[in-house]
């Protein structure tokens, strides 16, 4: 394809975002790191500045083949279209391959029920992943089934227009009511499977949390993410003195209440649909783990 450049000194890979129809900033930047995109005619480099007239020459090669083992598995399916599917994946369950995990996560099942109706954009061992949630966090997980749903889903994560809602029982009390983290996440510096609150090397991360239920030596609070760092809800709430209920990789590494994995449920999930825009809120109520807890705290309280 053939596109010729209309701003002077925008970015390559911002001009192909904008007019690569329905490329991503991010699938535009791996387009030009492997090398199918040229600059009047030379190989181009994602941070290239623009020239109005600039010739810009790109293809976007076929998928690869996904090698990935086909696996049933039941999947809780709570919403589907032509163009999204949304899954309320279980605590335990993995989203993707990884080592350790090549057969048993929800990629595999979903590659069993779907086939090939997923989107590639995310490559061979993501397809249709949108985003994601830790293996001990349960609930809601966006899918997409093409590539046009793909780039306007991951759009509203990134513009922060798709809203996640999480369910957690965090250690100790609020004096307040609700509140707002507001607290830059990046690599820890020693420990580097874990993510810490951090000036250097971070990026903004914003958590706003209210009050849902308090007991004894324990709350039950609902987030609402307005960013979407790795870990954000676990290490906001340990940063702020409240680690999550069974997270003992920033929290209290005891289980506590029989609880050994986070407290932690995606249970409200809401997103302009990427075909025609209308308003899509999907729901899945609280697991069994949980209202489990909740009747424990409720007896101790």
């Amino acid at each position: 394809m053939t596109l010729y450049a209309d701003i002077p000194n925008e970015r390559l890979d911002a001009y192909l975002a904008r007019c690569g129809e329905g490329l991503s900033r991010s699938a535009a930047q791996k387009l030009i790191e492997d090398g199918n995109v040229f600059r009047n005619g030379k190989k181009a480099k994602k941070n290239d500045k623009l020239n109005i007239g600039d010739q810009i020459d790109f293809t976007i090669p076929a998928p690869k083949e996904v090698d990935i083992k086909p696996t049933e598995m039941a999947l809780d399916i709570v919403y589907e279209d032509d163009d999204v599917l949304v899954i309320n994946k279980p605590k335990g369950l993995v989203v993707h391959p990884a080592a350790g995990h090549q057969d048993d996560t929800l990629v595999n099942g979903l590659l069993h029920a779907m086939g090939d109706k997923l989107s590639g954009i995310n490559g061979e061992l993501r397809p249709g992943i949108v985003h994601r949630i830790d293996k001990d966090t349960s609930g809601l997980l966006a899918i997409a089934k093409n590539d046009l749903a793909h780039t306007v889903l991951a759009s509203q994560l990134k513009d922060h227009t798709m809203v996640r809602t999480y369910e957690a029982i965090v250690c100790g009390s609020f004096r307040e009511d609700s509140g707002t983290v507001d607290a830059p996440i990046g690599r820890h510096p020693t420990d580097r499977k874990k993510m810490t609150v951090t000036p250097r090397n971070s990026k903004s991360a914003v958590t706003h949390w209210e009050v849902v239920a308090r007991y004894r030596g324990y709350t039950h609070i609902r987030c609402r993410l307005e960013t979407g760092r790795t870990h954000q809800i676990r290490v906001h709430m340990a940063h702020i003195g409240h680690p999550i209920l069974g997270d003992t990789v920033y929290g209290h590494k005891k289980a506590e209440l029989g609880q050994d994995t986070q407290c932690l449920h995606a249970g409200q999930l809401c997103f302009r649909h990427p075909r025609d825009g209308r308003p899509v809120m999907v729901f899945a109520p609280l697991p069994e783990y949980f209202q489990t807890l909740i009747e424990k705290l409720e007896k101790m309280s």
